[in-house]
């Protein structure tokens, strides 16, 4: 990692993006999906807007802010600088890579710079295969920043797989059943994934039938919050995964509405069962999480924070992604609590 504060300042070319192309210069040949440039922390002054990531074999550079006049000579220097790494890393190899550009909110801009795009695009991550799709839209499939929260799932799920044959994973706003994917190939016994955006959850199944575990999944392209009595008589959980989007109106504001699900745990998590919670608000600390549980779930414990991938490191963990493991009492546990 590059120390905090290094610059994207204005150079000789007159070009704020000092950091990104030194990340650039500096990244080896990419087999997962990752990101390569997280200026979104903070760690790179005046490069806040940057992010470069990579769903092999396409490149994804983001702006968060509006095209303005210096934009087409950012874009070309980026692409020189990939064009000169990839000959160095890939000689031979076509270079792909898109620009998207989500300045303004009402719109989200996405180009093919060089190369294309295949379809199907199919990206590994941890020994995984997943759907993704970096053409259109902000969500791409595949959130890169909760590789770490996968990999725990994997580890949790495969020490358990003993279990009564393994444990059964309820994954709320499963989105495109990443965390299934991998709970199924740990071991576990079953997993049944919530989420009320039937494309999404489509997509999910391709993700299972890709990776050969389609036969353990059950999906119920559902509004969680209206559905919990069919969710609580697939119970109980020995792993409970809630990952919320932080905001989508209509549908969830997490500073109102991640209450509601807390209060529901305690009666989906099974005796020594565990939940993982994230938020991905950077307005709202780790407190806000644990504060609430210990309000509203106040039987399941606190066990860790899962650290976050190295590259999306930010000078202010308390804004950076959280996921946050609760483990319930076991079951002699939970009579002497209830007592």
């Amino acid at each position: 990692m590059r120390p905090v504060g290094r610059h994207c300042s204005r150079g000789a070319d007159n070009l704020p993006m000092h950091a990104l192309l030194e990340a650039i210069a500096a990244m080896d040949l990419p087999t997962d999906a990752q990101r390569i440039f997280h200026g979104r922390g903070g760690l790179y002054p005046g490069c806040e807007h940057w992010t470069l990531d990579v769903f092999p074999p396409v490149f994804v550079l983001t702006s968060f802010l509006p095209v303005g006049a210096d934009t087409e000579a950012e874009l070309a220097a980026v692409d020189a600088a990939l064009a000169s790494r990839w000959q160095q890393i890939a000689p031979g190899a076509a270079l792909n890579w898109v620009f998207q550009c989500r300045g303004d909110a009402a719109r989200t801009e996405t180009r093919t710079m060089a190369g294309s795009v295949p379809e199907p695009h199919v990206v590994t991550e941890q020994g995984a295969r997943y759907r993704v799709h970096v053409g259109r839209g902000q969500n791409h499939g595949l959130f890169l920043d909760m590789a770490e929260g996968r990999r725990w799932v994997r580890g949790h799920v495969g020490a358990r797989s003993a279990e009564r044959h393994g444990i059964k994973v309820l994954n709320l706003f499963a989105y495109t059943c990443a965390f299934s994917v991998v709970a199924l190939q740990a071991g576990a016994r079953q997993v049944v994934n919530v989420d009320m955006g039937r494309g999404a959850l489509a997509v999910g199944q391709q993700n299972h039938q890709l990776n050969g575990v389609a036969a353990g999944a059950s999906f119920l392209p559902h509004d969680i919050f209206s559905s919990w009595g069919k969710i609580t008589r697939g119970g109980p959980y020995g792993l409970v995964v809630v990952d919320p989007p932080s905001y989508q109106k209509g549908s969830f504001v997490a500073s109102k509405d991640y209450a509601r699900l807390m209060r529901r745990l305690p009666d989906l998590v099974a005796p020594g069962g565990h939940a993982l919670l994230c938020l991905n608000a950077p307005e709202l600390g780790p407190a806000f999480l644990q504060d609430a549980m210990r309000e509203l779930a106040p039987a399941l414990q606190f066990v860790e924070r899962v650290a976050n991938p190295a590259v999306f490191a930010d000078r202010d963990e308390e804004r950076a992604l959280k996921v946050l493991v609760y483990r319930a009492p076991a079951l002699r546990d939970a009579e002497a609590f209830a007592g």
